[in-house]
């Protein structure tokens, strides 16, 4: 849609501009601000105001919007997620001198309940990839993407973002751009290795395009999708019995969850997951400070000791 009224620069397109070129987010992210974005321009519309001048919106505008997402029925995170969207339009603007005034500033979020990440245990994880499947090309390709969403912890996107060149199924690592374009290089377990090879003989069925790259690819022979990866494993799920109804996401924290029952130490969890800091990994599997204090004692050089350098 148009955010301007005339011929000044489009402050929202700069934004969007700035967090792809210069801040290195996913198309996906940057897409999502877009979103968030909009529909606060399109309330602000029925005001007669927009972002197009984003100098002449009031605290008192904001917290109508909020107020009208609340009646709408809208989730306490999808609040929190558009006003954070804001937050950082008008943190963006205000470092380029383009307003003064910041309406979100005096604005607090809702509270949001504390909740733990949905988790497989570890039959539920494994009876999920041992699914029993037609061995035809969709099936192969199922089963390749359950091994390397669970077995390798990988988010969806960095998944279905897998190129040839980004496989060494020789050495069986795989090369992923995880959030702010960071690279990094994650193992694979064997069962994927064999799945990736037996789904790659048959990836030519989906009648790809001659230079299409892509590991995983959808019915017409394009990069299959986030939804249609969504839609692969809940059918999966529902197929196999899980008693809950998951996500590619939900592979990702089974995954870590796993790695960390089984003794694996938070620092290598926190590089396998690609996150940056500790603080995510902690949350993101959900331990308990007995756990966390369990790998602290086996793996400082002074804890076992008693010593303390405070």
């Amino acid at each position: 849609m148009s955010w301007t009224n005339g011929p000044s620069p489009d402050p929202v397109a700069l934004f969007l501009l700035y967090l792809d070129a210069q801040r290195g987010y996913s198309p996906a992210t940057v897409a999502a601000y877009g979103t968030d974005l909009e529909g606060v321009h399109l309330f602000l519309e029925r005001r007669g105001k927009g972002l197009h001048d984003p100098a002449a919106i009031s605290k008192n505008d904001i917290t109508a919007y909020l107020a009208d997402l609340h009646r709408r029925g809208l989730a306490k995170s999808s609040v929190c997620r558009k006003l954070s969207a804001l937050r950082a339009f008008y943190r963006f603007l205000r470092q380029r001198k383009l307003v003064t005034e910041d309406p979100c500033a005096a604005l607090s979020n809702p509270k949001l309940p504390k909740l733990h990440p949905k988790v497989l245990n570890v039959d539920q994880a494994v009876h999920l990839v041992e699914s029993d499947l037609t061995p035809d090309p969709e099936g192969l390709r199922d089963l390749a993407l359950l091994e390397v969403l669970y077995g390798s912890g990988l988010r969806v996107s960095e998944a279905l973002g897998l190129d040839f060149a980004h496989v060494d199924l020789g050495q069986q690592l795989v090369r992923v751009l995880g959030k702010g374009r960071k690279e990094r290089v994650v193992p694979l377990t064997g069962p994927a290795v064999e799945r990736l090879k037996r789904y790659l003989e048959q990836r030519g069925a989906f009648g790809p395009a001659p230079r299409e790259q892509a590991v995983f690819l959808g019915k017409r022979g394009g990069r299959l999708t986030r939804k249609q990866a969504d839609r692969i494993v809940k059918a999966l799920a529902a197929q196999s019995g899980v008693p809950v109804s998951i996500s590619p996401h939900t592979l990702r924290h089974s995954f870590a969850t796993h790695m960390l029952q089984a003794g694996a130490d938070l620092r290598s969890v926190q590089e396998l997951l690609g996150h940056s800091r500790i603080s995510t990994t902690q949350r993101y599997t959900h331990l308990d400070l007995a756990q966390i204090m369990r790998v602290y004692d086996a793996s400082h050089p002074l804890a076992k000791n008693g010593e303390n350098t405070d």
